[in-house]
């Protein structure tokens, strides 16, 4: 087997397991076990807070001292364990504790699977696109899986993770050998919190950016706890599988970004994925599963803007003005304002918001509760096209000035 195609595999399994339980979660919290809101919203913030701890993890334990691969195989076998005990829980104390657990295991895995990727590609900024793109394919195989199944509002689909969970956890064995890539360095907090990049925010832009970017996250965390609940409490039939139309776009998209980058610039790249945000939200907040369903199916189409504007291109745009010196400083410090604080923000504030609107214990106000983060969403993008000047100069060059 190629080495290659060991990577695509690891991806397609990473990315599958995720997909698996996180689209469905809610829907069984809420229908099922009768959680409100706010208690689906914290257990969907679990993979924030371990989106903030991860990184000293990463840095302390898989960047020093094991093999990367042998790390990622214990991380996602003893995940393994962890979602089939969550499957079994019924209360949101034990749940909410079970679900942290898992996630401080799958939410280092992230950077890993990246780390093994770009280690051993000949050309990561060419090759790593196809590899990662399997990531994307194995979520969309497993929510159409998941469609046909109709196991929406059950523990099924924590049961399939658990069981891509060990078998990564085992494929993981016979990934290429990845040493530790930073053994005998000397860990230190500046490093793991990625503090070297707030010299970029003397750049005015670049703060704007980041505060946009931290904003922006608390709307989208809507879509990603309380989506498939939505569609499912309306009477949208295999709801699970119709979300992969998000993915698909996904995938569309990611072929186009770098050239519409290079024509439009980052500014309106972002904005336009600002406005789709807040498009989404309105056409969920009108649609229904009868003669507006053609609006939910724009709102999910539109997730491929949504998802590629805003995280790839800002990934691009933080690479370019950060420099090769304070790069991964860079990438790091912004993935906690976003998929830490900002996801944190977002998951707790969505679920106060769909019990604000609840009419009964089984049915909301969806027209109203989608209008919140949509009209956030539009707010954030008129700010954001008022303030956002980016300057032709990087940051790093003022921040090593």
């Amino acid at each position: 087997m190629s080495t290659r195609l060991r990577l695509q595999i690891m991806m397609f399994l990473q990315y599958a397991i995720w997909g698996s339980w996180a689209v469905t979660l809610g829907t069984y919290l809420g229908q099922t076990l009768q959680f409100e809101g706010t208690q689906i919203g914290l257990i969907y913030s679990t993979t924030a807070i371990a989106a903030i701890i991860s990184p000293f993890f990463v840095g302390m334990v898989a960047d020093r001292i094991f093999a990367t691969e042998k790390i990622l195989a214990l991380l996602h076998l003893v995940g393994a364990a962890l979602l089939f005990y969550v499957s079994t829980l019924t209360t949101f104390d034990t749940m909410f504790i079970g679900m942290l657990a898992y996630s401080l295991c799958y939410m280092p895995t992230l950077a890993l699977t990246n780390s093994i990727s770009m280690s051993h590609l000949r050309d990561p900024a060419g090759e790593f696109g196809g590899v990662r793109v399997l990531g994307t394919i194995g979520w969309i195989a497993v929510g159409l899986l998941l469609g046909k199944l109709a196991v929406d509002a059950t523990a099924t689909p924590l049961l399939i993770a658990a069981g891509v969970s060990a078998a990564l956890g085992l494929f993981a064995f016979v990934l290429p050998h990845t040493p530790p890539p930073s053994r005998g360095r000397t860990l230190t907090a500046r490093d793991v919190l990625g503090l070297d990049a707030l010299a970029l925010l003397k750049d005015r832009s670049f703060t704007i950016f980041v505060i946009g970017s931290f904003l922006l996250c608390i709307p989208l965390q809507f879509y990603y706890a309380f989506a498939n609940p939505f569609l499912n409490e309306i009477g949208v039939a295999s709801a699970a599988g119709k979300m992969t139309i998000g993915q698909m776009s996904e995938v569309f998209f990611m072929l186009f970004i770098g050239v519409l980058l290079r024509k439009h610039g980052i500014k309106t790249i972002l904005l336009v994925a600002m406005l789709a945000w807040s498009a989404r939200y309105f056409l969920f907040s009108m649609g229904n599963a009868d003669s507006r369903m053609w609006m939910l199916y724009g709102g999910l189409l539109l997730h491929g803007i949504c998802y590629d504007f805003f995280f790839v291109s800002g990934q691009i745009y933080v690479d370019q003005q950060a420099g090769p010196k304070i790069r991964a400083a860079a990438q790091g410090f912004i993935a906690l304002v976003t998929l830490g604080l900002g996801n944190f923000v977002g998951a707790w504030l969505s679920g106060r918001i769909v019990d604000a609107y609840r009419i009964t214990d089984t049915t909301h106000d969806w027209a109203a509760i989608w209008r919140v983060p949509a009209i956030g969403a539009l707010v954030i993008f008129v700010l954001f096209a008022v303030a956002f000047r980016p300057s032709r100069v990087p940051a790093n060059a003022t921040a090593n000035a």
